[in-house]
């Protein structure tokens, strides 16, 4: 009988302040998602952006690394993927996506 009762008296106080309450309890998993975002999300998203730049601006002669480690010289490009000269007259054939970095000429002697 006491539950009830309690019930009774709390009931009318809690309908009014629910739309508050909802919007307040879900403030901080916004808060997060904002953070990460800034954080995590668009930096992510930039260096994708400046990955794809360099893969676009290949061009025949450049000296560049792999993902695997292997260095060598662009000889030929093609849609997806590129020629890469590793020593003097060994020609592998990998992905575009495989490049990683750029390296200055005169790198590799």
């Amino acid at each position: 009988m006491f539950i009830s009762s309690a019930f009774a008296q709390t009931a009318p106080a809690a309908a009014g302040g629910d739309m508050q309450s909802s919007l307040m309890s879900m403030l901080p998993l916004v808060l997060m998602f904002v953070v990460l975002y800034f954080v995590m999300i668009r930096p992510q998203m930039k260096k994708q952006k400046e990955h794809r730049a360099m893969i676009e601006a290949l061009a025949k002669g450049d000296e560049v690394a792999t993902v695997g480690g292997m260095l060598g010289k662009v000889t030929k490009l093609g849609e997806g993927y590129l020629t890469l000269e590793v020593a003097s007259g060994v020609e592998v054939q990998i992905q575009r996506s495989a490049v990683v970095l750029v390296l200055p000429k005169g790198s590799i002697k």
